[in-house]
């Protein structure tokens, strides 16, 4: 039997584990800087596979490592995330959220139940001498990608260490599962998350000439930040500001003394991105001066553009291709205004990210960051297929840059 019918077997074989894993994390699910059970659970999941196994910075993450001892090969990394969002979960499902206010409504619980299969299986062909030749990987399971902050924690931790390379994907609710899309280059916007602090002076709620208050200087300043960015901004140039979270005040009948807000800025290129901050700031200093506040902005995490290496794409795309047809691998026309923290690892090291379609019906589609988000599971093999198929062949290119049958 060849390898590629071993692996495929082993996939399929290996299904019902990956699809109850995803359940129970998706029934259990944890926040960001708060995956403990969650990495714990994996952390034993994955040494049950014989990988050699570590936990992540504070007990949130894990790295996992397989390796048949070669030197010849290069080590792959496979890079799922594990926390989940504060959104309530409305779906009615046998799995639904047992944590109030918190679910996964990302599909991180899918990421990281592919990359267990995908180690799963791998190990599996190994281990019966089935693959093409050595084998050497390492899983990534990161903590905190909803806050920007787990790919730095876990980089800092050596997760790169030694590797040649990492391979990562993202489920797509707005494509059909069985299909598969992917860019080479820019793939996400760059994107900061900024803080905005308002100090005024409070007073009573009757006499507001009285007192400078933050809250209309918040609501003034949303607005302006709102209308003139964009107008600041060349209209083939994609920047998108938001404010996602306010913070001011604890009674209805008294103006405060501070107001906070937080939001991202997303852009795709340094030249946009510089301006655009500095545009912010001039709308900053205008209301501040308008209102009597004083305003100050940080721009506090900067994660840069996921940018998928050239010669890894067209490697991805082909064991895409094998794995569901030609006719179901599609190109990305253009980035996307999301971010992700996995751009991080590829600032060290080249690497690809693929979105996995994960609708069943394109009528009834949950989208990402919604209450009643799901995926629909065949998806699962899927994605756990074509990375496993990815490490296999970029195992298999050798040190020197030559691939397993010669070729360049």
């Amino acid at each position: 039997m060849s390898w590629e019918k071993s692996l495929r077997q082993l996939v399929t074989q290996g299904m019902p584990e990956v699809v109850a894993l995803r359940r129970h994390l998706h029934a259990h699910p944890e926040p960001s800087g708060a995956e403990l059970e969650t990495s714990l659970h994996l952390y034993q999941r994955l040494g049950q596979l014989g990988l050699e196994v570590r936990m992540g910075p504070e007990g949130c993450g894990v790295l996992a490592d397989f390796s048949d001892l070669s030197t010849a090969v290069r080590r792959i990394a496979l890079r799922g995330d594990i926390d989940a969002l504060r959104i309530q979960d409305e779906k009615q499902v046998p799995y639904c959220s047992t944590v109030p206010g918190v679910m996964h409504a990302c599909g991180h619980d899918a990421h990281a139940a592919i990359v267990y299969g995908a180690a799963r299986a791998l190990a599996e062909l190994s281990q019966q001498g089935q693959a093409p030749g050595p084998l050497a990987f390492r899983v990534i399971l990161q903590p905190s990608e909803e806050t920007a902050t787990g790919a730095g924690q876990m980089i800092a931790l050596e997760a790169l260490a030694g590797i040649d390379a990492i391979f990562a994907l993202h489920v797509e609710p707005a494509r059909r599962t069985g299909e598969i899309a992917l860019r080479s280059g820019a793939m996400t916007a760059h994107c900061d998350l900024l803080h905005i602090r308002i100090r005024g002076q409070g007073g009573h709620a009757a006499r507001p000439h009285e007192s400078k208050d933050p809250i209309a200087a918040a609501a003034q300043l949303i607005s302006s930040l709102y209308q003139f960015v964009p107008r600041a901004t060349d209209s083939h140039d994609a920047v998108v500001l938001t404010i996602g979270q306010m913070q001011g005040g604890e009674n209805p009948n008294v103006i405060p003394d501070t107001a906070q807000l937080w939001g991202t800025m997303r852009t795709l290129t340094a030249e946009v991105r510089a301006r655009t901050i500095q545009q912010i700031r001039q709308v900053v200093d205008g209301i501040s001066e308008i209102t009597g506040t004083q305003i100050e902005v940080d721009f506090q995490v900067s994660i840069p553009s996921v940018h998928n290496d050239a010669e890894l794409t067209r490697l991805l795309w082909r064991e895409a291709e094998a794995v569901v047809g030609q006719e179901n691998v599609q190109h990305i026309a253009r980035p996307s205004m999301g971010s992700e923290d996995f751009a991080c690892y590829l600032a060290e090291i080249p690497g690809v990210m693929f979105r996995l379609g994960c609708a069943a019906d394109l009528a009834a589609v949950t989208p990402l960051h919604t209450p009643r988000f799901d995926i629909d599971e065949a998806a699962l093999e899927i994605g756990v297929h074509i990375l496993a198929r990815a490490v296999v062949m970029a195992t298999q290119v050798q040190k020197t840059g030559r691939s397993l049958d010669g070729n360049d």
